[in-house]
């Protein structure tokens, strides 16, 4: 991997309540200049959700901005106009780096620390509040472009700025666009299943998730990550 990826915004977030609910959120993140990035995310950042987001393997959240224009061109006219960078609760803003450029596995040197790309972003129900449409999660899991989290293999400050250098690919047949076309479209691919459910450098979760359904043959109910939380606030529109 050659190409220079450069940190063009780095951001953090204090939680806020959604308008008109009681539901926290850490998606709202601000630009800084520099944070000190430990084993559960940068220091001062929040989540809303502690169980499903934030922590070891999922410290920090990274985004294509590549995927706004995209983004501004099919959804309505109000959940486009936050589509720019942040918008997703990012805490990387790069560009020319997507899902199609990234392994399961990849080791960078980002500033003084070190980072492992550990799984893609499952999107959750709070996007649907973050964008004012029912269907938001679900339209960015259809997408197959959602993102996508490290651990921190070794912490220290990261500034603005500052350029990811690839170290290590362990897995160069597991590209991010390949797990996430096996999350949601080819899903019960028996072969490739039992190789994600192996995958050491995958996160628990979703090496646990490759493995129920090879022992089920079933793909997990969605509905609940996907819209739980929105179906019975009033107002929001369903497209």
């Amino acid at each position: 991997m050659a190409k220079v990826v450069v940190i063009r915004e780095l951001r953090l977030g204090i939680l806020k309540t959604f308008a008109g609910t009681n539901t926290d959120t850490g998606i709202y993140k601000q630009e800084v200049d520099s944070a000190f990035l430990n084993t559960n995310g940068l220091s001062g950042d929040q989540q809303g959700d502690n169980n499903h987001h934030g922590g070891p393997e999922k410290a920090l959240h990274h985004f294509a901005s590549d995927h706004y224009a995209r983004l501004r061109k099919e959804l309505p006219e109000l959940a486009a106009s936050h589509c720019k960078p942040g918008a997703f609760g990012e805490n990387l803003v790069t560009e020319g780096f997507t899902e199609t450029d990234v392994c399961v596995g990849d080791v960078f040197k980002l500033g003084e620390a070190v980072i492992q790309v550990s799984q893609p972003r499952q999107p959750c129900w709070r996007l649907n509040l973050r964008f004012g449409i029912s269907d938001m999660s679900q339209r960015l899991q259809n997408s197959l472009r959602t993102g996508w989290y490290y651990r921190v293999m070794q912490p220290g400050l990261v500034r603005r700025g500052d350029t990811l250098t690839h170290e290590q690919r362990p897995n160069p047949s597991w590209p991010l666009s390949r797990v996430l076309s096996l999350l949601y479209d080819a899903t019960l691919e028996h072969v490739a299943l039992m190789e994600m459910a192996n995958l050491p450098q995958l996160s628990p979760n979703l090496r646990g998730l490759a493995q129920k359904r090879l022992e089920t043959g079933k793909v997990e109910d969605w509905e609940r990550r996907l819209f739980d939380g929105t179906r019975s606030i009033p107002g929001l529109p369903y497209q």
